[in-house]
């Protein structure tokens, strides 16, 4: 059955893209200052309209049918277009704004941004509030999209199309050790000095090798792991209690008073990049935040 446009109440599409986005009716009903029976009335609507489900309810949620996640790209583009064209009139102003920023991030990339970037919003737009946590990779295209998210901070996402993306550091990799290590006086260390240490590897998952595995394993080698942990904010401060070496972003590294070593051996570096959807491109506000958090990086 063909549908016209004309024939579709547009205001039941922002209903669409906050089921789309929360997965629960009454958390699109919050999101929208609704009561969740205006939302049920919405969905059952579009549901006639489209001749179509639209979300099959689940145990995790409302899981959205292929025709929604078919149309929901264009919808939510669409959404966002008109979202900016009713308020372009509209000179931004990051004195007065009142705007909570939403960025993906791990606990490194907090570490490296948000002291520096609420220090300066402080001064030039103290509005704005900063909400930080962490989307999987595999879901930030999806919520860049429904913006429910502003920016991610993370590794290039080559096939993310829809998504733009600014490279903001490289970052090399060093050898972390406490300041009065038994090796902390060599001027340099050896792959075989390396290999002694035992290392602390920093990992979200339970099992499997990091960067410095990787490519000792090209190398025939292997190092000691005596302790994995989850978050590299915790690691330097078992570094300086212990005699565990710590293999570590220069930046983060920085932070601390440790005896660094250049590795000896070579890994790939570590690229951070700013990522955020094309549709926001344009978007005062969300033109100059950016601005502000590439600046940070020189």
């Amino acid at each position: 059955m063909a549908v016209q446009l004309q024939q579709i109440d547009m205001n039941l599409f922002p209903v669409l893209d906050a089921i789309y986005a929360t997965r629960n009716l009454t958390r699109a009903a919050e999101r929208l200052h609704i009561t969740q029976p205006a939302v049920s009335n919405a969905l059952a609507r579009l549901r006639r309209a489209l001749d179509d489900q639209l979300f099959i309810r689940t145990p995790s949620g409302m899981s959205p049918t292929p025709l929604t996640e078919n149309i929901m790209p264009r919808v939510q583009q669409a959404l966002t277009l008109l979202g900016s064209s009713v308020t372009e009139h509209h000179r931004f102003e990051p004195a007065s704004a009142q705007k909570t920023l939403r960025v993906s991030m791990n606990d490194m990339a907090e570490t490296l941004v948000l002291p520096q970037l609420l220090e300066h919003l402080q001064q030039v737009a103290p509005g704005i509030s900063v909400e930080s946590f962490y989307v999987p990779r595999d879901q930030l295209a999806k919520e860049l999209a429904a913006n429910s998210l502003d920016f991610a901070l993370d590794v290039p996402m080559v096939s993310a199309t829809q998504l733009n993306q600014q490279r903001l550091v490289a970052d090399r990799y060093q050898c972390m050790v406490r300041p009065d290590h038994p090796l902390a006086g060599e001027p340099s260390l050896t792959l075989d000095q390396y290999l002694e240490l035992e290392h602390i590897h920093v990992s979200s998952r339970r099992s499997g090798p990091g960067l410095a595995d990787i490519a000792l394993n090209k190398l025939g080698r292997r190092r000691k792991i005596r302790l994995r942990v989850q978050h590299y904010r915790v690691a330097p401060l078992v570094v300086l209690k212990t005699d565990l070496a710590l293999t570590v972003p220069v930046s983060l590294a920085r932070q601390y008073p440790a005896r660094c070593f250049e590795l000896p051996f070579q890994i790939p570096q570590m690229d951070w990049h700013l990522l955020w959807h094309r549709s926001q491109d344009e978007d005062g506000a969300h033109k100059w935040l950016r601005e502000q958090i590439i600046s940070l990086f020189g």
